[in-house]
């Protein structure tokens, strides 16, 4: 089953909703589940490396890495890498790739489920 997750927030906007986000993603992994991660708004921050954790927070940007040395596909989009987020001037990091509407729109065709976070 091909599962695609859509992230939208700030990843460290102190709901945990990020968090929860990647441990959704990395028990689908384990339950034998492709794993796609699409970036929008805010969330295109987690892709960037200066993007760091507030006090003890978890690091969410190498949970990230993580998932991604597993398999996980990740794309961000490129017109919130210009118009949103604290980082914007910034690359992604390695395995994140920038991506279009278009290229959301052919995931959403193939995806099997989507869940918006």
């Amino acid at each position: 089953m091909n599962i695609l997750l859509l992230l939208s927030q700030f990843p460290y906007d102190k709901t945990d909703m990020t968090w929860h986000s990647l441990c959704l993603a990395e028990q689908l992994l384990k339950s034998g589940m492709s794993v796609h991660i699409f970036l929008i708004n805010e969330a295109v921050d987690l892709a960037h490396e200066s993007c760091k954790p507030y006090d003890d927070y978890y690091d969410l940007g190498q949970m990230l890495r993580d998932l991604i040395t597993k398999g996980v596909q990740v794309k961000a989009c490129s017109i919130h890498k210009i118009i949103g987020g604290i980082y914007q001037s910034e690359p992604y990091f390695k395995g994140v790739h920038e991506a279009t509407r278009e290229e959301l729109a052919e995931w959403i065709k193939e995806a099997d489920k989507i869940i918006n976070l």
